[in-house]
């Protein structure tokens, strides 16, 4: 049976393709079924994959539907603005990240500022410990784990500034050239005296303590593993 699945949002991201093309070796197949497919392909996503929206030739469909060979399948999640809960986004994406979806995302109609923070590779680097010109990164997560520390600093974030409205936390994955986009972080609030900025802040320092990341530069030089300096504490655990 061939289906052509479609991605969308933070599915999307998280597999790193819009679309799939796959060939599964079943003469029936449910909704569920091809969830639990996926999911054995795609365990990173598998919370993902459980909350997801399912449509089937453009019209909504639920697990104990029939999938038929040829039929286009999208996967999403839930669309914005149903729950009344403050927006969060959290990605591991291996695309660049879209900057202008991202703060649409985390906006809301009482929306009136964003702050974004958003690394980039960097060519040359005077710091010890450091090659002095990089070719690019290469950037590695243990990703069940990222995506549970990426909820804890938004928890952190929140207890800290009440005020704050949508938070997005993307770290890319993968290989990295100079210039593009390494990691993002957002913070939307009614007014720019709400915290933004000092969300945005907090967020980008504690994502580089406990959001468990890494990367590898190479260069000419060589190729190092930048590591950091922060070791776990009890005040590092989630309290959820």
């Amino acid at each position: 049976m061939q289906i052509n699945i479609l991605l969308f949002a933070t599915l999307r991201d998280l597999a790193g393709v819009r679309n799939l093309n796959l060939h599964i070796a079943a003469e029936s197949l449910t909704v569920a079924d091809l969830r639990r497919d996926l999911t054995e392909r795609y365990p990173h996503m598998a919370d993902n994959l459980a909350a997801a929206s399912v449509a089937i030739n453009e019209e909504f469909a639920f697990d104990a539907d029939a999938i038929h060979d040829g039929d286009e399948v999208a996967l999403f999640p839930p669309v914005s603005g149903g729950s009344g809960e403050p927006p969060e986004i959290y990605l591991l994406p291996t695309e660049p990240i879209d900057h202008d979806e991202l703060i649409a995302s985390i906006t809301t109609p009482g929306t009136g500022a964003v702050c974004l923070f958003s690394g980039f590779v960097r060519g040359e680097t005077q710091r010890e410990g450091h090659l002095p010109q990089t070719d690019y990164l290469e950037y590695e997560a243990y990703k069940p784990m990222a995506i549970a520390k990426m909820k804890q600093v938004a928890a952190e974030i929140r207890e800290r500034w009440p005020l704050i409205e949508g938070i997005a936390i993307a770290q890319r994955i993968g290989k990295l050239t100079v210039g593009q986009n390494t990691v993002l972080i957002a913070c939307s609030s009614p007014h720019r005296d709400d915290g933004c900025f000092e969300a945005a802040r907090y967020g980008i320092d504690r994502l580089k303590q406990i959001v468990p990341v890494w990367k590898k530069e190479v260069g000419a030089n060589g190729e190092t593993w930048i590591e950091g300096e922060h070791t776990p504490s009890e005040a590092d655990r989630s309290h959820k």
